[in-house]
């Protein structure tokens, strides 16, 4: 195997234990086994077992920046919402269950988000990462949206913040629902249109 193949199969042997077990229930060991190589090896890619998470917290990351609409969409920005106008519920409801359907299946998102939720007790830069990725960035984003809506027209004027809260709540609430019951996708994205299609009805901008 390749050096650069060994070191990327190192990282991606991490993000599977590490979300699952945990970085301090991970050795180096289990990680030279599962990828086939002996440990004094698995040294010359790596310093330490600190060097490996902060290779696959940077990995993810990097992945997450490129794909979630969460961290690179900007409501302000005209060439993002060029395509927006006259937004619908049916609209939003689509572009909600595709983000959804990534952030379940992209497996390095997945495991990512489930070695934060592990982490987020035991260490301090995890848990300000867990805050942006899930809380942060994700208000920032459905705030955007509304206030976005509301200058279209779309929604009536209200506090575009709680309006955020208000969307967004039950649908992380469904999503971490899917990670220990996946089998409840179906009725999860089901859930997800009904939550709009109400949400909208709500606040549809009768004037």
């Amino acid at each position: 195997m390749e050096k650069s193949n060994t070191r990327e199969a190192i990282i991606e042997a991490a993000l599977a234990f590490f979300s699952v077990n945990g970085y301090e229930a991970t050795s180096i060991s289990q990680l030279a086994d599962a990828v086939g190589i002996r440990k004094a090896s698995l040294y010359s890619h790596f310093a330490n077992k600190q060097e490996i998470l902060d290779t696959v917290v940077e990995t993810t990351l990097k992945g997450y920046a490129q794909h979630s609409i969460f961290a690179y969409a900007n409501w302000e920005d005209p060439e993002f919402t060029k395509d927006k106008a006259g937004m619908s519920a049916e609209d939003v409801t689509k572009q909600v269950q595709e983000q959804i359907r990534y952030i379940l299946h992209d497996p390095d998102i997945s495991r990512g988000r489930k070695m934060l939720t592990i982490e987020q007790f035991r260490n301090i830069e995890l848990a300000r990462l867990q805050t942006k990725q899930n809380y942060t960035d994700v208000l920032t984003y459905f705030e955007g949206m509304m206030r976005f809506l509301i200058r279209e027209g779309i929604l009536k004027d209200a506090n575009p913040e709680i309006m955020a809260a208000q969307f967004s709540s039950p649908i992380t609430v469904w999503i971490n629902l899917c990670d220990r019951d996946p089998e409840r996708e179906d009725e999860v994205l089901e859930l997800v249109r009904k939550h709009i299609i109400q949400f909208f009805e709500i606040y549809r901008n009768r004037s």
